[in-house]
């Protein structure tokens, strides 16, 4: 019995605890609501939009007489970025291919050890001119994959440009320096 009423003593002085804090968390959200009012609140220096209308009645009709006369919304067509095309050379340059190709000892799969097979390439054009002729130099990366498991493929490494990717040749660049 002695024990059941620790229990209420110390339920009663924890309540007693409680209520003192939620007064205290009350007025305190009064006092942020009153800070927040005065940061963020209506200036002092501005008058509010009532009193302003005490003796606008004519003002009011000519208002409402020149809102009837436009229209309520007018549509507006939507805007879409547009990304700029990549350069393209013409077609009616003449190619010539170059095709880097990946050593044989490449051409084996590590997982398995069957021959790779070779499944398309990757091009990149590159705009060279020779003195009074131009023309375009077609770069073929030949790509391989494995037959059986599918999950390796090789890509023949890529021959290094003065400017990384740059559709001008070192043929290209030497004879605009010159120029």
């Amino acid at each position: 019995m002695n024990r059941v009423a620790d229990l209420q003593k110390e339920n009663a002085l924890l309540r007693a605890q409680l209520a003192e804090r939620d007064a205290q968390i009350s007025v305190l959200n009064e006092q942020l609501k009153k800070l927040f009012k005065q940061r963020f609140g209506a200036s002092s220096e501005k008058s509010s939009p009532d009193q302003l209308g005490l003796f606008n009645e004519a003002e009011d009709v000519l208002a409402e007489d020149v809102a009837e006369a436009e229209p309520e919304a007018t549509p507006v067509k939507g805007h879409t970025r547009t990304r700029k095309p990549r350069v393209s050379i013409p077609d009616h340059f003449p190619r010539e291919e170059i095709i880097h190709d990946i050593p044989e000892s490449e051409k084996v799969c590590p997982h398995d050890g069957s021959t790779l097979k070779n499944i398309g390439s990757d091009d990149h054009e590159q705009l060279d001119i020779v003195p009074a002729t131009i023309k375009v130099i077609r770069h073929k990366r030949l790509k391989y994959a494995c037959p059986c498991c599918e999950g390796h493929i090789v890509t023949a490494a890529k021959p290094k440009q003065p400017i990384e990717k740059s559709i001008a040749s070192p043929g290209l660049l030497a004879f605009i320096a010159v120029q």
